[in-house]
């Protein structure tokens, strides 16, 4: 089956794209059916007097039909604890947990909470799992539209009465247990092409209902229960926060900082996001892929320089497997305290599937490994194939691997020659960047003329300089200081790019043909191959 290993996780994957399509989905029963027939047709492909040819043929369409069944079953069950449509727009008295990282702003708070119990009209009745929840203060009473956002209600003239409770001067601490009178409804998406997909973004989440609280004069006052420990990182996040809040009297500094430990991209200014996104840089600024993929790196060096110290541990377990695993578990526990975001997630199945497989002693070709990652990743998100992050990411991956960029900087990294370590680094960032701006451009209509320039300098300052400060600073305070200041030196450099006329190219979104065939021309480009050849994918890229 060694033969069939790599088409069948591509048919996996395509699968699971395929039920993505769907526009309606079907009875679970149905996807209940397929899931078992895909599987029992994987099983007798396992006899050895089936034909090759046939025998990858029923293959490929044994784990098509395995992916699209499973990813259907998924959301058909998922979509059964949707919340009731009879209940929107009613007032509830519920009572839950706060489940994430509370969210200040000027409109008021918001927080995800873990429903325990609710009633309407003194009645028990069922809710979805978890709410996101939105707290507004007084600017809310004063008209229906007064509080800006998704959870806005025409009409609710209802609210015109004074607040019973001010959720700005109350702070709403992760963990705690609250009962208050909630008005639901079902997440609902921004209908702009190519813009943020509210609903999705939820649906990952495990999120199936949003609400605002109910806290007039004529409502029951919101009462907290007390505290609990169902949520100890969460909780652990938000003191981290308010620490670096009073460290750091800056408050866009502060934010950065904020959204590097404790992964609180909320905390960032609007302004500061423009400027990330005209040079390039927000990957950075966001606990993504790289910054686990970076603190896994690092926690591995650490780890086996102290395991090589002892010569007991070195017998029982060899130093560059302990080094493999504890890089894997730190890089868990650093992405678990940042918030385990779905990309988070992701890059952790990753790096778990490729130690296993380094663990084994397998030594799969690179693409296998590649499609492997991808389609465990796809297995446990499916809807990851829906965000520009998973395309970005393994794209990404994948040029690397495809043009030995990778190898070349690992191996550079181990020389002694800085300057040799600095050339392959610009060299892999320079691979990525002619790589990835046919993507970019289909998926966002924008590129940042300048980010080759911004990120030579912001990916080593922010990995080697900025993120360890400000991690280091939750055991030693005073670093924060020191990491804000690196911060502010980076931002005055980003803020000269940011200002040039031509630093960001917008243009239309190409059509999807158009798009693909930019991204097999920038693929070409940086692959080792005779520039001959190379030019060749010059002309793919002008449709876009």
């Amino acid at each position: 089956m060694a033969k069939t290993l790599f088409p069948a996780l591509m048919a996996w994957v395509l699968g699971v794209a395929l039920q993505l399509q769907q526009a309606i989905l079907w009875n679970g029963k149905i996807y209940a059916l397929i899931v078992p027939l895909a599987l029992a047709v994987y099983g007798l492909v396992a006899l050895k007097n089936i034909v090759h040819g046939t025998r990858l043929v029923a293959v490929v369409l044994a784990m098509a039909a395995l992916g699209f069944g499973v990813a259907g079953l998924r959301a058909a069950v998922y979509q059964q604890g949707a919340l009731n449509p009879a209940l929107e727009g009613r007032d509830l008295l519920v009572t839950g947990v706060v489940a994430n990282l509370p969210q200040r702003s000027e409109s008021g708070q918001r927080f995800r909470l873990a429903v325990e119990s609710a009633t309407l009209d003194g009645q028990p009745t069922a809710l979805p799992q978890y709410i996101d929840v939105g707290w507004y203060p007084r600017a809310w009473a004063a008209g229906p539209m007064a509080a800006a956002g998704s959870d806005s209600v025409p009409g609710d003239t209802a609210n015109a009465a004074e607040p019973r409770a001010d959720p700005q001067a109350i702070e709403v601490k992760s963990g705690e247990r609250w009962r208050m009178v909630l008005r639901p409804k079902a997440p609902h998406g921004s209908q702009n092409p190519h813009g943020f997909d509210y609903e999705l973004w939820l649906w990952e989440q495990g999120v199936q209902a949003t609400a605002y609280v109910r806290a007039t004069v004529k409502d029951p006052a919101p009462v907290r229960l007390g505290q609990t420990w169902r949520y100890p990182v969460a909780w652990l996040r938000q003191m981290v926060r308010a620490r670096i809040a009073q460290q750091v009297a800056d408050r866009p500094t502060s934010g950065m900082l904020a959204a590097l430990v404790v992964g609180d991209q909320a905390a960032i200014e609007r302004a500061d996001w423009d400027v990330f996104r005209a040079t390039g840089i927000a990957h950075l600024v966001s606990i993504s892929g790289l910054h686990i993929t970076m603190f896994a790196w690092a926690a591995a060096l650490v780890v086996g320089g102290l395991w090589r110290r002892s010569q007991r541990l070195c017998l029982a377990v060899p130093a560059p497997s302990a080094a493999l695993v504890g890089g894997v578990v730190l890089a868990v526990a650093y992405a678990a305290f940042s918030g385990w975001g779905v990309p988070a997630q992701r890059t952790c199945v990753m790096l778990a599937t490729v130690a296993v497989l380094r663990l084994s002693g397998a030594r799969w070709p690179w693409p296998l490994v590649w499609m492997l990652a991808c389609a465990v990743a796809v297995a446990t998100d499916p809807w990851a194939l829906l965000q520009a992050g998973f395309w970005l990411s393994f794209v990404a991956v994948g040029v690397l691997f495809a043009s030995n960029s990778g190898a070349a900087y690992a191996d550079s990294a181990r020389a002694s020659g800085l300057k040799a370590s600095v050339f392959s680094m610009l060299h892999a960032q320079w691979v990525v960047t002619v790589a990835l701006t046919p993507l970019t451009l289909l998926l966002f209509g924008q590129v940042s003329v300048v980010g080759l320039a911004a990120n030579a300098v912001a990916i080593p300052w922010m990995t080697l300089v900025v993120t360890p400060l400000a991690m280091l600073g939750v055991v030693v305070p005073a670093l924060w200081m020191v990491a804000g200041a690196a911060i502010e030196g980076l931002m005055a450099y980003l803020h000269v790019l940011a200002s040039w006329p031509w630093a960001a190219l917008s243009v239309a979104v190409p059509p999807l043909w158009a798009g693909a065939v930019g991204v097999l021309g920038g693929i070409v480009v940086v692959m080792p191959l005779p520039w001959r050849l190379r030019f060749l994918g010059l002309p793919l890229l002008l449709p876009v």
